[in-house]
């Protein structure tokens, strides 16, 4: 039994590679030589060639006036080869992207160091930067000391940069670095337009040796800068439609310890004393205590219509699209109720569909600002209230602002829905009013007029079926609308007998 166990054990099949191995393959890339980190430039390439030939022809025509006149080429070629760098410049860019608004200064550095203990001759650096982004003056610092060395512009150059018709980063700027040290190419400007927009990526290159050596190109990655959009000035007076949180800055229709006076009535168990009115008690012999309207915080939902854009941006002092309309409304809306004490959430009405859970306090705040900076336009074909508006993603008590340019018809459609469900909604209308027509035509004026007036048809509609429509105007846009939906929310609702 046991031999033949060992005569079956011994025919077992060898598993063999389905492709067999080729002789003569491609090394790994582990075996792949790295390239040079340094290489000749031309100019030791024209001092050695120089230098043989003078040799060559001393040596030949029995001269030795060539002999002496190649000593000082061969010397002066040995002499600034005795110490050759190792290693080539290390390059890091840095942002100062500590709330950057809108507007505001601008300020980044790309930082070359030098590890070696030779010293750069020159080191050439140019960087790309967001057209975002506005740079008007470029300092080099050594050894990020507080010391500008700026390097000599066409004044011309910088004037040109502040009216915004160039950047100063778009030639090389060269500076040298020496041995065991680093530089800072130091940009300053200002920022036109909120996002998160890159500085970079930087190119370097670094000469020694007398401009005898040249180091790889060493390539930096870009370095993202966030910056936030500028909250225009909003101030809503009136009363939450429906306050339900358990505290809060809303006056709400349920009593409790609050600073509205909901009325008067007869001392009962459990009444504070301190609530006892002494002159109704003394009125009527008998003890009465003011009963107050609990103060309660509300929700409120920012739901950014992103299915279409409309306009051209102009940055911060230019002309604002739908998008900027948006982002900057919603920004200050959110600031206005979170300074308030309310819990606000984001939706986004589009493909992707992202939401921002309800939150309170100024962690809440920055976590929006956060997220406005990735808000962009994205088309779809497919309806997407489903999957926005989804079982428990909206409260019933919740005041929805719903900030829309009206120009895709499923923005109506989802209005109308939201009406039609029960929830207090308020549409703001963020087209811009200088929104003229893509391209010119015969028929263009028309055209454009015709849809104008389909664009006011359907806000009529919205009316008609109870969802406010207010432009967005800055501070104090949105009283009057609120005022009407408090008071609908409040008034008293017909029961069936």
């Amino acid at each position: 039994m046991t031999s033949v166990e060992s005569t079956v054990h011994s025919r077992e099949p060898v598993l063999r590679p389905a492709v067999p191995e080729q002789r003569g393959a491609a090394p790994a890339e582990e075996d792949v030589p790295a390239p040079a980190e340094w290489t000749p430039t031309r100019a030791l390439g024209r001092a050695v060639l120089l230098t043989g030939l003078l040799l060559i022809a001393g040596a030949l025509l029995g001269r030795v006036d060539l002999v002496v006149l190649a000593a000082p080429f061969a010397l002066g070629t040995a002499w600034a080869l005795r110490r050759r760098p190792e290693h080539p410049p290390e390059v890091a860019i840095g942002a100062d992207d500590t709330n950057l608004v809108e507007g505001g200064p601008l300020a980044a550095a790309i930082r070359v160091v030098n590890r070696d203990e030779v010293g750069y001759d020159l080191v050439l650096t140019r960087t790309a930067v967001s057209p975002w982004l506005r740079v008007d003056r470029v300092d080099v610092a050594t050894d990020a000391s507080a010391v500008d060395a700026p390097q000599q512009r066409d004044p011309g150059e910088d004037a040109a940069a502040r009216s915004g018709r160039r950047n100063a980063t778009d030639r090389p700027y060269g500076f040298s670095v020496p041995a065991g040290t680093l530089a800072d190419l130091v940009l300053s400007g200002e920022t036109l337009r909120w996002g998160r927009h890159p500085v970079g990526p930087a190119v370097v290159r670094a000469a020694a040796c007398d401009g005898l050596l040249v180091s790889r190109i060493v390539v930096a990655e870009p370095r993202p800068v966030s910056v936030y959009p500028v909250t225009e000035p909003f101030d809503a007076d009136e009363a939450m439609p429906r306050a339900a949180g358990l505290v809060g800055g809303h006056r709400s229709r349920r009593p409790g310890e609050g600073g509205e006076l909901a009325g008067v009535r007869i001392f009962g168990p459990g009444d504070r004393l301190r609530r006892i009115d002494w002159r109704v008690s003394l009125r009527a012999r008998q003890l009465h205590v003011a009963a107050m309207l609990s103060d309660r915080d509300a929700e409120v939902v920012l739901l950014l219509d992103v299915l279409a854009e409309a306009g051209r941006s102009g940055g911060v002092r230019g002309s604002a699209s739908v998008l900027d309309t948006c982002v900057r409304a919603a920004a200050a809306i959110a600031e206005h109720y979170l300074h308030r004490g309310d819990r606000v959430s984001l939706l986004e009405y589009g493909p992707s569909a992202r939401r921002l859970r309800p939150a309170t306090g100024r962690r809440q705040y920055l976590t929006v600002l956060e997220w406005l900076l990735d808000v962009a336009v994205e088309h779809s074909p497919f309806e997407p209230y489903d999957q926005v508006f989804g079982p428990h993603l909206l409260s019933s008590n919740a005041l929805v602002v719903v900030l829309t340019p009206l120009v895709d018809p499923r923005s109506a459609a989802m209005l109308a829905r939201l009406a039609r469900s029960g929830r207090f909604v308020v549409a703001v209308d963020t087209l811009p009013a200088s929104v003229t027509p893509p391209g010119s035509g015969q028929w263009t004026e028309v055209a454009y007029r015709l849809w104008r007036l389909d664009r006011d048809t359907t806000i009529g509609q919205l009316r008609e079926h109870g969802v406010p429509v207010v432009a967005w105007a800055g501070a104090g846009s949105l009283d009057l609308v609120l005022r009407d939906v408090a008071r609908l929310a409040s008034a008293p609702r017909p029961g069936l007998r």
